[in-house]
């Protein structure tokens, strides 16, 4: 069943999501293919496959000068996805980014998934290259989440990129974004940030996905806002358990989110990683059971690190 329609069903039950990586190059599915099916254990509504395209790399040559390379660590976020569907048979939604990519390349890519029956996407820009000091887009590709919607839109429309009909169209894609209750790190400020996402609304996005988070009160405030400027499309919470001791410092610094004083000094109390995954658990398991009684029945767990974690914290939430 279509993501939108899980989430919009009437007397919907709580029901969970799940986001993983592709395998890095070379290193096989098994892994991957374990973690799935503890997770299939749960019923899970859909689990998205993310997308990392190329990444540039220095590679030193004779003489001490350097090679610029463009080296791709996770392909075949799009076969993943297909295994994943085939194997378990459980909703998939493959992430479609601009980063990297061409508009040519992204026509591709729906024309890839429509021909697997894959219909639900995230949309997403994808982050900036590690060297650049602010997102570039590749030449002939998108520069916002905005155009590659309206690229969609399109393709949805029967018309490739370039304006020519599509003789037999396929199903039509249905359209999820990403949102950030804390704000996206380039953003000049939070209202500047939440009228992109009315306009991701209004271009066609059906939900959204907020980043991670460990504060609710900062999710229940960015809703509220969202509601009062007419963003009326489902909201769904983020969360990822801490699973380490050195995550104090490096989630904040990498999701660009704040870790509340009460998780904070917990974790500086921690003395093993072990210390800090049961902490993670107990905190995200508490998180969890706020947002229900708030009326918030689909989580999506990010579990990258955490699989056994966030396998724990949804059998205790059952």
């Amino acid at each position: 069943m279509a993501v939108a329609k899980l989430i919009n069903e009437p007397e919907q039950e709580r029901q969970f999501s799940f986001e993983v990586l592709p395998p890095l190059k070379g290193t096989g599915t098994d892994g991957l293919f374990r973690d799935i099916e503890k997770l299939c254990e749960l019923n899970p509504a859909f689990i998205n496959i993310t997308t990392h395209h190329s990444e540039y790399v220095y590679r030193e040559l004779p003489g001490g000068h350097f090679e610029r390379l463009r080296l791709r660590r996770r392909p075949g976020t799009i076969a993943v996805a297909a295994a994943i569907q085939q194997r378990f048979q459980v909703t998939v939604q493959p992430h479609v980014i601009c980063s990297g990519c061409t508009i040519e390349d992204i026509e591709y890519e729906l024309l890839d998934l429509q021909f697997l029956g894959i219909t639900d996407l995230l949309l997403l820009r994808g982050d900036k290259a590690k060297d650049d000091r602010t997102f570039q887009p590749t030449p002939g590709g998108h520069e916002h989440t905005t155009d590659l919607i309206r690229q969609v839109q399109r393709f949805n429309e029967g018309f490739f990129a370039d304006g020519s009909p599509i003789k037999h169209p396929g199903p039509k894609f249905d359209i999820g974004v990403a949102c950030y209750p804390e704000k996206h790190e380039e953003a000049p400020n939070i209202e500047s940030d939440m009228r992109w996402l009315l306009e991701k609304q209004r271009l066609g996005a059906q939900y959204a996905v907020t980043q991670l988070f460990f504060d609710n009160e900062k999710y229940f405030s960015f809703v509220e806002r969202a509601r009062q400027m007419g963003i009326t499309m489902p909201i769904i919470p983020g969360i990822k358990p801490l699973a380490k001791l050195n995550q104090l410092s490096v989630v904040p610094r990498t999701f660009h989110c704040d870790i509340p004083e009460p998780l904070a000094r917990e974790i500086v109390k921690c003395k093993t990683d072990d210390d800090a995954r049961q902490l993670g658990i107990e905190w995200t398991t508490d998180q969890c059971r706020d947002l229900y009684r708030h009326g918030v029945n689909d989580i999506h767990f990010y579990t990258v690190g955490a699989v056994d974690s966030v396998a724990e914290i949804a059998h205790r939430l059952l």
